[in-house]
């Protein structure tokens, strides 16, 4: 078995008031974002683009365009799952993308049970990790105007 990379990506899927959330297959209380490992010679963007169309089918053009933010976030990796890292990995890197769509739409679930479109703040509410509501925090700052974000 190959170990995952301790990088990922977060994809903020939006409009201009609302946010996309997913809920796990794994875990019906946790909703979030579209996420990913990087793989093995992939850059952010790649993973990025890769993670998804896996987990939604959305493809870029045509109007859809991905954006790195430049902001990442680490995080510890729960004890549960540093299995799947090297040994001695406790910490992930995550970089963060919007993808802004000029209305809802459903998406194609190949990972995820269901799928809600939430106004800003209800999406901040039930985005299960704490990375993605700062996310959705930095969203809501730019819609205000305020990109007082603290980039690491």
């Amino acid at each position: 078995m190959a170990f995952k990379h301790p990088e990922s990506v977060l994809i903020l899927i939006h409009t201009d008031d609302q946010v996309l959330l997913l809920q796990r297959l794994d875990n019906s209380d946790f909703w979030q974002s579209v996420t990913g490992s990087l793989e093995l010679g992939e850059t952010r963007y790649q993973a990025a683009v890769r993670e998804l169309a896996e987990e939604t089918g959305l493809q870029l053009g045509a109007g859809v365009e991905l954006i790195e933010t430049g902001r990442r976030v680490r995080f510890e990796i729960y004890p549960r799952w540093r299995h799947r890292y090297r040994p001695g990995v406790t910490h992930n890197w995550e970089y963060e993308f919007y993808l802004r769509l000029s209305s809802p739409q459903l998406v194609e679930l190949t990972e995820h049970q269901a799928q809600c479109w939430l106004p800003l703040e209800q999406a901040r509410e039930r985005a299960s990790s704490w990375t993605n509501k700062l996310a959705i925090d930095r969203l809501i700052n730019n819609t205000k105007g305020d990109d007082t974000d603290g980039r690491s």
